[in-house]
C-alpha cells in the first residue's frame, strides 16, 4: 500500500493524538548491562505499551485518520501478532470493526488476544499464501480500509512518537537502536531523531536469516527474500515498503543483523537482570549492541528500543532453559 510519506509534522501530530491514550513507557537502566555493552543503556520498554509492544502507536494513529464515514465498514490488517492486536484495540476504542490475517503458525498467545479485542481473525499459511492479497479481497468486499502492519504515513508517524519520548527523556544520545521488520519502527524514529536529536546515529536491527533491510541497503534498491524462519517472529518480513525504504536509505547509520542465539542471551539478560519478560524480536536491539553487531564506543549514551514482550510464556521458559 503507498500513501503519501511521513513527515516530522506528522510524528509530531501523532504524539499529540496518542497524549493520554498510549503509555509513556518507562527508560530503564542497568549498571550491570552497561557494563555488558560497553556504553550507557536507556532501554525505551515498549514491551510495557497497551498490547505489550509499540504497534498499538501506529495502529491507533492510522485508525484514528480513516474518514469517519468509513469507519462503519471497518479495517482489515495482516499481522503475525502485535500490529493484529494492536489494530484490535484501537478498533475497539474507536468503534470500528476489525478483520485480521494471521498466519497459522502465530503464537497462540497473540491469536488469542486479538480475538479477546473483538477482532475477527483469518488464517493463511505464510510460505504458501499471499497475505497482503488476502486482506486487500477482504477490503474489496467489505469496503474495508487497509491498515498494513508499516507502508503506511500515519503508521509510521504514530511508531515514531516511542523513539520522540525517548529523546524528550533523555535528548543527548548519540545513537538510537530500533528492532526492523518493515521498517515502520525504524523510518518512524529517524524522523523523530531528526526534530530531537540530528546529529544521532539511528540503526535497524534484523535477524541473519531476514536480511533482507542489509541487503536493499547495499543495493540501494527494495530487496525480497523468502519469508525467514527465525525465532523473532515480528520480523518475519520479506521486504522493506515503499514509503519506509527511501527514508532508511537516505538516513540510517546502518543494519546490522544477530542470530536467533543472541536474541535469547539478551531476552536472558533482561530476565535475569531487569526482570523484565520480551519476546525475541524486542530484543533485537539490545542483542546488536551486546554483540557488537552495532559499534559503540565507552562513554556512548545509546539508546534502544525493547518493542514487544507477547511471547508464549512456555516457549519463553524453553528458549531461556535450552536455546535455539
Amino acid at each position: 500500500m503507498t500513501t503519501a510519506p511521513p513527515t516530522v509534522e506528522d510524528v509530531r501530530a501523532a504524539a499529540a493524538l496518542l497524549d493520554g491514550v498510549a503509555h509513556r513507557t518507562p527508560v530503564l537502566r542497568s549498571h550491570r548491562l552497561d557494563a555488558l555493552a560497553g556504553c550507557e543503556l536507556h532501554l525505551k520498554s515498549e514491551h510495557l505499551q497497551r498490547i505489550g509492544a509499540f504497534k498499538f502507536r501506529g495502529a491507533y494513529t492510522a485508525l484514528s485518520a480513516v474518514d469517519p464515514d468509513r469507519r462503519a465498514a471497518g479495517v482489515v490488517a495482516y499481522s503475525s501478532g502485535n500490529h493484529a492486536q494492536a489494530v484490535a484495540l484501537a478498533g475497539r476504542e474507536l468503534g470500528m470493526p476489525v478483520t485480521i490475517v494471521m498466519p497459522h503458525d502465530a503464537p497462540q498467545t497473540k491469536v488469542e488476544a486479538t480475538k479477546g479485542y473483538g477482532a475477527t481473525v483469518v488464517g493463511y499459511d505464510r510460505y504458501t499464501e499471499d497475505r497482503e492479497a488476502i486482506g486487500v479481497a477482504i477490503a474489496e468486499r467489505t469496503g474495508a480500509a487497509v491498515v498494513p502492519p508499516y507502508d503506511h504515513r500515519h503508521v509510521i508517524a504514530g511508531q515514531g512518537t516511542a523513539v520522540r519520548e525517548l529523546l524528550e527523556e533523555v535528548p543527548d544520545l548519540d545513537v538510537v537502536v530500533t528492532p526492523l521488520g518493515g521498517g515502520g519502527m525504524l523510518a518512524g524514529s529517524i524522523l523523530a531523531a531528526q526534530e530531537l536529536a540530528p546529529s544521532a546515529a539511528v540503526w535497524g536491527v534484523e535477524p541473519e536469516a531476514g536480511d533482507d533491510g542489509r541487503r536493499s541497503l547495499e543495493a540501494g534498491e527494495v530487496v525480497r527474500i523468502d519469508p525467514p524462519r527465525t525465532i523473532a517472529d515480528g520480523a518475519q518480513t520479506a521486504y522493506l515498503g515503499s514509503l519506509t525504504f527511501p527514508i532508511i536509505r537516505e538516513h540510517v547509520a546502518g543494519i546490522a543483523t544477530v542470530s536467533d542465539a543472541a536474541l535469547v542471551d539478551a531476552m536472558r539478560h533482561m530476565a535475569a537482570t531487569l526482570k523484565q519478560v520480551v519476546e525475541p524480536t524486542g530484543v533485537l536491539g539490545l542483542a546488536a549492541v551486546l554483540t557488537g553487531a552495532v559499534p559503540v564506543v565507552p562513554g556512548q549514551r545509546v539508546g534502544v528500543v525493547l518493542t514487544g514482550g507477547n511471547v508464549d510464556l512456555a516457549r519463553y521458559a524453553e528458549l531461556l532453559a535450552t536455546g535455539v
